[in-house]
């Protein structure tokens, strides 16, 4: 029944109460079998972003299953529905032959972020470039007639629907690009503010009073002013900046407030930072960045956000390292220990 369902699943997904009771009743029959094998080999079950072995587990076990079926691509598997002719006969080889499993197989998620994953990967639509002008036009049309149907809008506009749903969340109104104003700044800490309040306060359920819930000063520690924010939400709070500027701009916020205003990152506290930045990194003999705990690497350079550290080492790399697109998470790191540090211990 949902109750032991919610009681087994929580072993493995500790925010399983907040999940809707559907998605709930969906997880125990596609994922909790899984998840006990995975604990019995000493396995956790992860969430975040899929590394390099994970996305090679996906296109290994969709191709697997085409090979099975006879289905004759990724994309008529995944998107079925842009192929009505054929939509139920492979409806019922994806029944026949266990999609479900064999799509999550060797795989720690929840079934529901692999599909999600796959889809992203195998979709035509995906990575198309920039929108034209004309193509802005046609989102602002498509939205006034079919609303947040953002399968709809996908098909009309061939872009995948996180593209035309993010897409329309920055150009739905006017759109600042400029510095942050005071009052714009202002209007960010209160809206994250008021996200995170409300989330604590949905944890906390009806133990306050409303009065004493609008009154309380919140403890919060730092993950929760980091991690998992709505940032659409966000954005439409502050109303003159899309998602990407409001997170970068909370960023710089957090990183002023936990180093009381220091430039960590200049002169010679910039060449000791990048200095052990790129030693911790090669300590670590991880294959890939998804790997790393950034929150336990942010000391490297001081009291810090995760994403501080993420978007200095990003820079780093691409200052640095020649083709670095086409290197592998641990060729990159060998070439700054190897090339780079060096260099940066000299000028130090």
């Amino acid at each position: 029944d949902l109750d032991t369902a919610k009681q087994e699943l929580e072993e493995f997904i500790p925010h399983v109460r907040n999940i809707s009771d559907n998605s709930i009743r969906k997880m125990a029959g596609r994922d909790l079998a899984r998840f006990k094998q995975f604990k019995k080999q000493g396995i956790a079950v992860k969430f975040g972003r899929f590394s390099q072995k994970e996305n090679n587990q996906i296109r290994k076990n969709i191709e697997e299953f085409l090979l099975i079926t006879g289905i004759d691509s990724a994309e008529k598997l995944l998107f079925t529905s842009r192929y009505p002719e054929d939509k139920d006969t492979i409806n019922r080889l994806k029944a026949d032959h266990l999609f479900c499993e064999k799509l999550s197989e060797g795989i720690p998620r929840p079934w529901r972020l692999i599909y999600y994953r796959a889809r992203k990967m195998f979709d035509s639509h995906n990575y198309k470039g920039r929108y034209s002008t004309e193509e802005k036009e046609k989102l602002k049309k498509y939205h006034a007639l079919h609303g947040n149907n953002w399968k709809k809008i996908s098909e009309l506009m061939s872009r995948s629907n996180l593209s035309v749903a993010m897409k329309y969340s920055e150009i739905k109104s006017a759109v600042n690009y400029g510095p942050w104003s005071k009052e714009e700044t202002q209007k960010l800490m209160h809206a994250v503010e008021e996200v995170i309040r409300k989330r604590i306060e949905k944890e906390d359920g009806n133990s306050l009073s409303s009065s004493e819930k609008s009154h309380r000063e919140i403890s919060i520690d730092r993950e929760a002013l980091c991690h998992k924010l709505p940032w659409t939400e966000i954005a439409a709070k502050v109303g003159t900046r899309f998602w990407r500027q409001c997170k970068q701009k909370w960023t710089t916020v957090l990183t002023n407030k936990m180093t009381k205003g220091q430039q960590l990152y200049r002169g010679t506290k910039g060449l000791q930072a990048k200095i052990n930045l790129i030693k911790r990194l090669y300590e670590m003999k991880v294959e890939d960045d998804n790997e790393i705990d950034w929150e336990k690497l942010s000391n490297a350079i001081g009291d810090v956000p995760k994403a501080y550290v993420q978007a200095k080492f990003y820079k780093l790399k691409v200052s640095c390292v020649p083709l670095w697109q086409k290197k592998t998470f641990s060729e990159i790191i060998d070439y700054l220990f190897e090339e780079k540090l060096p260099e940066l211990e000299e000028q130090l």
